[in-house]
């Protein structure tokens, strides 16, 4: 099963957020309306073509690689080294990820540690850290401040000492640089709350926190996005195949001011650093099926050789098989154990929503 942005298909309000939304993407949506009774069951969906794969998967710790190239070859699962040997001969890396998994931070560490042996003169580049922390993030690894500071001032995700701080750790110490590619997140919040219009009255010192560029226009991005925003009457949206309400739209706003941005950040790095690889860690929403992200980094530079590592989940240890989809989903699928559900009921994760919803509506929209 792919996995998806947090509270995409839950509920409207963090549709502007996404990645950053508290409820991992395995919440499965619970429509809010049961269908007239006099509906004929819908036929079944036939099954997608699916192939079984190799591999095991014994605990929520370990991964697989599996080679796809976006659905072109045969799923053919592959070694660390090998997999290491194909993305080292990259430009760009987009390491998708399960936001909070250890295997898939796991194989995060593995593959950059890997990679960088391979192209010493590499960057990380993290959705983590936000345009506006660069300064604290470079300190950091000068060694002219300490964690806590970086935690604080930097804005550090929760979960950092656990996640990303192995990661960080291993730039700092190879004297690696590091990009804190992502918008600020109370630019995403206000602009999900107002639409793009809001950067135009942000002032000059704060308008580069964002993309100069921002795309929004019609494509296989925006019909995914508004799939999610118009599943069901619960995401604000009405019912799917409707026109995307006003919500839908300021939150597909909000989610493509992300990715031009991270892509903004990778291009601008690779212009001031000619012949420098990008590694780059990211929600996989923004650079699953080589969207968002990468098809905005193509834009400002269609030569670069990109490649997607995709993640997808299995509740089960062996036995396993890619369905199609998933296997376009990147040059290399990344095969994970899945996380445990994160609410038993719906009253629990309505709980969590509205605390989110609530802190959403508290952004200082005045920069």
């Amino acid at each position: 099963m792919r996995r998806f942005p947090a509270a995409a298909g839950l509920v409207m309000p963090c549709l502007a957020l996404l990645a950053a939304c508290a409820a991992p993407a395995h919440v499965t949506p619970v429509s809010q309306t049961a269908p007239p009774a006099q509906s004929p069951p819908a036929a079944p969906a036939p099954p997608e073509p699916s192939v079984p794969i190799a591999v095991s998967l014994p605990d929520i710790t370990t991964y697989a690689l599996i080679l796809t190239d976006g659905g072109k070859t045969p799923a053919q699962p592959v070694t660390l080294a090998q997999a290491a040997d194909l993305l080292a001969g990259f430009d760009v890396v987009f390491l998708g990820e399960v936001h909070r998994h250890v295997g898939a931070q796991r194989a995060q560490m593995d593959l950059f540690r890997e990679i960088h042996k391979r192209a010493p003169n590499v960057a990380l580049s993290m959705e983590q850290f936000e345009r506006d922390v660069q300064g604290v993030l470079d300190d950091y690894l000068a060694g002219k401040a300490g964690e806590l500071s970086l935690a604080e001032k930097g804005r550090a995700w929760q979960s950092y000492g656990t996640t990303y701080r192995p990661l960080v750790e291993y730039a700092k110490e190879h004297y690696l640089p590091v990009i804190a590619a992502n918008a600020p997140e109370q630019v995403i919040r206000c602009v999900g709350r107002e639409g793009l219009a809001f950067l135009s009255r942000m002032s000059p010192a704060a308008r580069g926190w964002a993309a100069a560029e921002v795309h929004t226009g019609e494509g296989k991005y925006r019909d995914k996005f508004m799939g999610f925003a118009m599943g069901d009457a619960g995401h604000g949206g009405g019912k799917k195949g409707d026109a995307p309400s006003a919500q839908a739209l300021r939150g597909f706003e909000a989610q493509a001011t992300r990715d031009d941005t991270m892509a903004e950040s990778i291009f601008l790095h690779l212009q001031k650093n000619p012949g420098r690889k990008v590694v780059h860690l990211t929600g996989s929403f923004h650079s699953d099926d080589f969207l968002g992200t990468v098809e905005r980094l193509r834009m400002r530079d269609p030569k670069l050789k990109i490649a997607v590592v995709s993640p997808t989940d299995y509740k089960t240890a062996d036995n396993l098989t890619l369905k199609d989809s998933d296997a376009a989903g990147g040059t290399l699928v990344l095969a994970l154990r899945a996380l445990p559900q994160p609410y038993a009921t719906m009253d629990e994760m309505r709980a969590a929503m509205r605390g989110q919803t609530t802190t959403r509506e508290k952004a200082n929209c005045k920069m």
